[in-house]
């Protein structure tokens, strides 16, 4: 695994996320792996003892994680959400407007490319997940 690129202001959690069956059927773990497949809406009964969400991207390509974090973030999730995986540098400007706060990549990117990748647009055209301001908002304000 490569470094932990994180995106928050409070403690990282460092006890491992186990799976969420494994999470549904006990009550002592806080934090969880979906993996491509799970049903992000399983979690929803239990956010309040979340404490991180550790989001599997076995394939670049594979886009259900996506679907995941927003559904998490929509239903008011604000503990770290950390994409795990096949995670590359052009995917977490997107990632992050879904709701990642955290990347755990397979392979180390360039601390560079990654600024690059959260700056390439200053300005966005919808609301999402994250807290950025849509431009048409700007706009008619």
């Amino acid at each position: 695994m490569a470094e932990l690129l994180r995106y928050r202001d409070d403690e990282t959690v460092d006890h491992p996320a186990v799976t969420v069956d494994a999470f549904l059927d006990q009550s002592n773990a806080s934090a969880v792996r979906i993996e491509p497949g799970d049903d992000a809406r399983d979690l929803l009964p239990h956010l309040e003892r979340v404490a991180l969400v550790e989001v599997n991207f076995p394939a670049f390509g594979d886009g259900r994680g996506y679907s995941s974090a927003r559904i998490l973030r929509e239903a008011g999730y604000d503990g770290e959400l950390r994409a795990v995986g096949d995670v590359l540098v052009d995917q977490l400007a997107y990632m992050r407007r879904c709701g990642f706060d955290a990347f755990e990549p397979d392979q180390q990117l360039d601390k560079g490319d990654v600024q690059a990748a959260f700056d390439r647009w200053p300005e966005v055209y919808q609301p999402a997940a994250d807290d950025r301001t849509p431009i048409w908002t700007k706009r008619h304000s």
